[in-house]
């Protein structure tokens, strides 16, 4: 295999050979390469097959903005997909394979979708699957069949299903100067600001920091080394190779990943492999440079083709030529300057071909240096070679009218590089709201000005850039011309867009999936949009442009997750925890709390368990444990009046010692949660919440009481873990408490439905309120948190004779939907008290929280979901989740709604739910289908019914 390693020059270590393979074969570089320049370096061109057509791909560029060589690395039997060939550092050991092929890079059977033509045109899996299926399969939906088939083929690497052995870290930082990118603009900022005294960060996505222009010649490397050396000398500065910042958030929060040990098989002994640094930043620098773009022309997409700046990169960094012979093909002075300098390092430079009729003095003298031809006034029209490039066609071109003319000219080439002009990287500034500003001169987007938290400065300013010709397109007949490489996006496809009506950049991005994904529109963006404009036939600046979105490139999850992750995550365990696991729970986890599934006996399944629990609880007496209920200690002169503004009911006027159910709204009007709140004494109330709702109620009151109403007296408190819970259920759930509790009598008229009494069981003080979550006679215990077990060894002793039993969440859940109690999965964020039935809890005598907005128009609708029942009218299991519909399962219709809960009912004897189904009172007793399509193929026909299965005047639970 040829070897195009220059005998001298760039940033590796010739004294440290690198064995690595890829696809299964053994290649040899140095340290200091990327995977990309070291397969370049032996003579690869080959790097990848495109992502709908599967046509063969090499490389465009030489760092993040590459589209085409993504790389699958696999680690001790981990797989990392689309890791860029370019920013993958070379390690002894590296196994790299490439994706999107089958079986093989030079081989690949779905190379046949190039004849496909344009059924595979933009927005194909709109259109050509839609219709309905002839012949053995008549009947069904044409997508149903080919679905299956389509997301098989989609995408571009699979990830592995071993777990990562690696270990990720996260930190927090803060600076007044963050300087993005380590350029001479960057270099020259970090070193302002550490001269002024001021905290600065260095972030810089290469390995070695001085940006590409340190590899440019001998004095931007003294440059580039002296300013680096006086900063880590400096206390106030921290410099952070192979980090890139990805996101930018409100305040100047910015985040950031550094790839610590990317370059090596395995970290060192407690190193992570990837930190995750989130950075709170008094301003930035953005010194992001500037990315060239390609032109778009039959055939620029194969192998060989590429940006000059890229070839450049490889030659000066990394000291390999990426061909034999070289056409320059440009709209720009920059590439004739890259001509030059490729050739000062040994690269052949046969012809230099642009668009511009007659290219100035600078270009001519700059070709001269180069020895290379100058073609003025000409365009590429078509490339030539399999998988990798052998000539070129050229013709005479009118850069005002953009037409081609005269008799073509084939030239002898093995690699074609290509430059467009220059986009300056303004992801981060859009992210930041910086909207890009149009420069009509360079052809360009530019930031606009700053609001004095952020600049920017360099070649991402626009500083420095060459002015090309308005010319990114050359349309001539011939093999298809690619815009987005990554996505297959050609300029039919942007010009199919326009005919169709998608004019907006925001719905040709989505509609063609250009500048999507990964890629993000680096490459692309600006020649698609010139294209838009051009059938438009408005200017670039009114087409607009799309807003940047984070991440700026790919960020592991593991990076994003660091500690937070598998047994490192929180646990919170109740004080009957224990007891639990001794006695059989299953135990899972409840948000952070780990609670008992069912208790099940020998042989017992889950279901069977929890019908058994269940019926226990309706027949004779349960016991569940409810620590994990939030609980909140409000006390203060306005505690009441407090509770009557975060409340849609009154709590002002509650007696002490009664409790009472509360709702509370959102300030848009949409139900956030529901509890009771306790009234202990004139100025203290005991507040609970769900369990998985306590942390955000906290900070909903802490809000409203630090922000809204700070004149009001009143102390919130969390005291989630101060108390130990348990709720004692049934037909005999008094007679255990009788049993029991000394110091109170717990008979109806002392302790009446909503009551709290105080007394003691086994010793051990305790509050009782009598209150209902299942339906039956029910009462809550609570006492210290360490007399917990104590407490609940108690109770289950004195239950004995009534044949007590523990029951979990899962016999809990089939209660309340027996009984049509609402919980998280009903309050979500998109239901009000109306759709809930909670109505009935809204005063009309006073303003709380969500008044203001509860009776706007979208939120009265009759059309609206609401909380109904459903019961399965085969005896089979309902799923939940599972669409409402009315139609066949071949022809379902639209959606209606969805079940939020279902359970076996020991009660109902059936399978029965909990669903939010548009306008469903009127829908009571009529028939429908509950069909869950994507995860179980069911379609199981129900029946509507009132939300309350059981007991729907709630006698057993006031009895």
């Amino acid at each position: 295999m040829t070897s195009h390693r220059l005998p001298s020059g760039g940033r590796v270590d010739r004294t440290r050979p690198v064995s690595f393979t890829f696809d299964g074969r053994r290649y040899s570089g140095y340290a200091g390469d990327t995977l990309a320049s070291a397969l370049l370096a032996n003579g690869v061109r080959l790097f990848g097959r495109s992502f709908k057509y599967h046509r063969p791909r090499g490389l465009l560029s030489a760092g993040y903005e590459e589209p085409n060589a993504l790389v699958t690395v696999t680690t001790d039997g981990a797989r990392e997909p689309n890791v860029r060939a370019t920013e993958l550092e070379i390690y002894p050991g590296l196994v790299a394979e490439s994706q999107n092929r089958m079986p093989s890079l030079a081989f690949d059977v779905m190379a046949v979708n190039q004849l496909a033509g344009k059924l595979f045109s933009a927005g194909f899996y709109y259109k050509t699957f839609m219709g309905p299926v002839i012949g053995p399969l008549k009947g069904t939906r044409f997508w149903m069949f080919c679905e299956r088939f389509i997301r098989r083929a989609a995408g571009l690497g699979s990830a592995g299903t071993k777990a990562d052995p690696s270990r990720y870290e996260r930190m927090n930082a803060y600076c007044d100067v963050l300087v993005v990118g380590s350029g001479p603009a960057g270099l020259d900022a970090a070193q302002k600001a550490a001269s002024e005294g001021k905290r600065v960060i260095l972030c810089e996505t290469d390995a070695v920091l001085g940006g590409s222009a340190k590899w440019a010649d001998a004095n931007g490397m003294m440059y580039a080394d002296a300013v680096l050396s006086g900063l880590r000398e400096k206390a106030n500065v921290r410099l952070l190779p192979r980090t890139t910042v990805w996101g930018w958030y409100d305040g100047n929060t910015l985040a950031a990943l550094e790839r610590v040990a990317d370059h090596k098989k395995r970290p060192a002994p407690g190193e992570p492999r990837h930190r995750h640094w989130t950075i709170r930043a008094e301003s930035v620098v953005l010194a992001t440079g500037a990315l060239e773009r390609p032109l778009v022309f039959p055939g620029n997409d194969r192998p060989g083709v590429m940006l000059a700046s890229a070839a450049l990169r490889y030659a000066a960094e990394y000291g390999v030529l990426p061909g034999s012979d070289l056409v320059v093909f440009a709209n720009n002075d920059s590439a004739y300057e890259t001509a030059a300098r490729l050739r000062a390092l040994g690269a052949r430079i046969r012809a230099i071909v642009d668009v511009r009729p007659a290219p100035g003095a600078r270009a001519k003298s700059l070709a001269d240096k180069a020895r290379a031809e100058l073609v003025g006034g000409h365009a590429v029209v078509s490339t030539a070679g399999g998988q990798s490039l052998r000539a070129i066609t050229i013709q005479a071109f009118d850069a005002e009218t953009g037409k081609l003319s005269g008799a073509k000219r084939d030239i002898r080439c093995d690699t074609l590089l290509v430059s467009g002009g220059w986009s300056p990287v303004l992801h981060l500034a859009s992210q930041a709201g910086a909207k890009p500003v149009w420069d009509d001169e360079l052809r360009t987007f530019l930031p606009p000005e700053s609001n004095g938290r952020w600049q920017a400065t360099g070649s991402a300013s626009g500083e420095g850039i060459d002015p090309p010709a308005p010319i990114l397109e050359i349309r001539a007949k011939g093999p298809r011309a690619f815009v987005d490489f990554q996505h297959d996006v050609t300029a039919d496809d942007v010009r199919l867009a326009h005919r169709e009506g998608f004019h907006s950049v925001e719905h040709l991005k989505r509609y063609t999936t250009l500048g999507m994904a990964t890629d993000q529109g680096k490459t692309a963006n600006v020649a698609g949009m010139a294209i838009m404009a051009e059938a438009l036939g408005k200017p670039i600046p009114d087409v607009g442009t799309t807003r940047f979105r984070p991440p700026f490139t790919g960020v592991s999850l593991g990076g994003l997750a660091a500690e937070r992750y598998g047994e490192l995550r929180p646990e919170r365990l109740t004080p009957m925890h224990d007891w639990h696991v001794e006695n059989g729970a299953g135990m899972y986890s409840a948000g952070l709390w780990f609670r008992p599934e069912s208790y099940n006996k020998p042989g017992e399944t889950v279901d069977q368990a929890y019908v058994r629990e269940a019926r226990n609880v309706r027949a004779n007496v349960g016991i569940v444990d409810v620590s994990t209920l939030g609980k909140i200690d409000i006390h203060g002169p306005d505690a009441g009046e407090f509770l009557d503004r975060v409340y849609t009911n009154t709590f002002s006027t509650l007696p002490v010692g009664k409790a009472r159910y509360g709702l509370m709204l959102r300030e848009d009007g949409f139900a956030f949660d529901d509890g009771t709140t306790w009234r202990l004494a004139e100025n203290r109330y005991l507040m609970t919440t769900t369990t998985a709702n306590a942390g955000r109620v906290m900070q909903h009151l802490e809000f409203y009481l630090d922000c809204i109403w700070p004149e009001l007296k009143v102390h919130l408190t969390s005291v989630t873990d101060q108390w130990a819970g348990a709720a004692i259920a049934g037909p005999n759930s008094r007679e255990v408490l009788a049993a029991c509790v000394t110091g109170t009598n717990v008979d109806n008229a002392t302790l009446p439905f909503m009551g709290i009494v105080h007394g003691d069981v086994a010793g051990i003080p305790v509050m009782i309120c009598r209150l209902s979550f299942s339906g039956e006679r029910a009462y809550e215990v609570y006492c210290g948190a360490h007399h917990g077990t104590h407490v609940w060894n108690a109770l289950m002793e004195a239950g004995r004779p009534w044949n007590i039993e523990p029951y979990g969440l899962e016999a809990l859940g089939a209660l309340r939907i027996e009984k049509g109690h609402v919980t998280g999965a009903e309050i979500d964020g998109r239901t009000t008290a109306r759709d809930l039935h909670l109505d009935w809890l809204i005063s009309k005598k006073k303003p709380f929280i969500g008044s203001a907005m509860l009776n706007r128009e979208g939120l009265t609708a009759p059309s609206r979901w609401s909380l109904v029942g459903v019961i399965s009218l085969s005896g089979e299991r309902l799923r939940g989740g599972s669409h409402v519909v009315e139609g066949s399962r071949d022809d379902p219709g639209r959606s209606l709604g969805h079940l939020t809960a279902t359970c076996y009912s020991p009660v109902m004897g059936k399978h029965v739910g909990l669903a939010l189904v548009e306008d469903g009172k009127s829908r009571i007793g009529t028939r429908a289908f509950a069909t869950d399509p994507a995860r179980s193929g069911s379609h199981v026909p129900i029946e509507i019914t009132s939300h309350h299965f059981y007991d729907p005047k709630g006698e057993r639970m006031h009895g």
